[in-house]
């Protein structure tokens, strides 16, 4: 009897355990090193509210790689403010670390990193004996650049800081504009040579990833280098496409990334991808275009002679037809209805056969089944 209670007791439901997961979207792993959670507040509140100059310049490269929108509207206050506190030489060093340093370890802060440099390098206002800011920047990368052959060769890590170094002197070519004393604006020859040198360093060592960061290299600066050796003659790129086709053939790297080097020199080959106007617009006429009367309607004499507007010795005859079949402008030459809309006059006419016609026709009918039975 026990054991009958025990079986027709109320089975009991186990409740699991709720895990309460530590997984937040709010992990410091999603935010870029160095990152403030409080910037906008206290950006806001003006640069009284950080200690350091390396606190509120880190704040606003942060901010920046999170919103690189914000560019535009707060570059200009950033200058002024820094215009303010970067009073001597040390504060500009280390300005242009803290800028580097943002530029070559957050991959997608290269290309905004050169813009705030071409920026600074006008804006700033600080010029000391040991050099404005551009000048202490191409010095910072020449450290780098210097010690390049040792670099493309090395482990893994030294090599991966070495393509962000490259990629960031790449988008420096493209966007540091220098100002002549006439106003012209040039690009840093200087980085043109050390592009060009660097490019040898990856070639030379042509493991996948050297490779991969010559070709995004050159996928970002091939045409304007290419345009720029032109200029001055020299064949540069063609050297440099002779050396990746002999890579192709003779070096160990993977399938991947030949193809990606085939690719390369597909693009160079179609002038990057570029595409130039032949010749300057001109408005058509008769003389100059010979399509000119492509879409006029053909006309036919009584003789059956085709004749268009191209014709000269029927201008005047074409134009009698032109206006005369504007009278009937919703009618194809078949009878095609195009308004779409049903005309009261052709409605009314009787859709029967003649007489005559229908009884020729009702004996053909009778004609044609007669031949068919026997």
């Amino acid at each position: 009897q026990q054991n009958l209670e025990s079986a027709m007791a109320k089975p009991q439901v186990v409740v699991a355990p709720v895990l309460m997961s530590k997984l937040s979207a709010n992990a410091p792993e999603f935010y870029p090193s160095g990152y403030s959670s409080n910037y906008t507040e206290s950006y806001e509140d003006g640069c009284e509210d950080y200690p350091t100059l390396s606190d509120y310049v880190q704040d606003f490269l942060n901010h920046l790689t999170e919103q690189p929108g914000s560019f535009e509207t707060e570059i200009e206050q950033f200058a002024e403010t820094l215009n303010g506190w970067v009073t001597t030489d040390d504060a500009l060093q280390e300005l242009v670390e803290l800028i580097y340093q943002q530029a070559t370890s957050i991959p997608n802060f290269s290309y905004m990193g050169a813009r705030l440099c071409n920026y600074l390098s006008h804006h700033l206002t600080i010029s000391p004996q040991s050099g404005n800011f551009r000048q202490l920047l191409l010095q910072r990368c020449r450290t780098e650049y210097e010690v390049k052959d040792q670099a493309a060769k090395g482990d893994e890590v030294t090599r991966k800081r070495f393509h962000a170094f490259v990629l960031f002197l790449g988008e420096l070519y493209l966007n540091l504009e220098i100002k002549g004393t006439n106003g012209q604006v040039t690009r840093a020859d200087i980085l043109q040579v050390g592009l060009r040198e660097l490019l040898n360093a990856l070639f030379s060592n042509p493991m996948d990833d050297n490779l991969i960061c010559a070709v995004k290299l050159l996928k970002l600066t091939g045409s304007v280098l290419e345009d720029a050796w032109k200029e001055k003659g020299k064949t540069d790129m063609e050297e440099i496409i002779q050396r990746i086709e002999n890579v192709v053939l003779d070096a160990n790297c993977s399938r991947d990334v030949k193809q990606m080097l085939l690719k390369l020199v597909e693009l160079r080959s179609s002038n990057w991808g570029r595409v130039h106007a032949t010749s300057t617009y001109r408005e058509a006429t008769p003389e100059n275009d010979p399509n000119y009367f492509m879409n006029e309607p053909t006309f036919y004499t009584s003789d059956g002679v085709p004749f268009t507007a191209a014709d000269p010795d029927y201008q005047e005859k074409y134009q009698e037809l032109l206006e005369r079949e504007d009278f009937f402008p919703d009618y194809e030459e078949n009878g095609t209805d195009l308004s779409g809309a049903g005309d009261p006059y052709l409605d009314d006419i009787d859709d029967e056969m003649d007489p005559e016609i229908e009884e020729a026709y009702e004996k053909f009918c009778l004609e044609s089944e007669r031949k068919r039975k026997q």
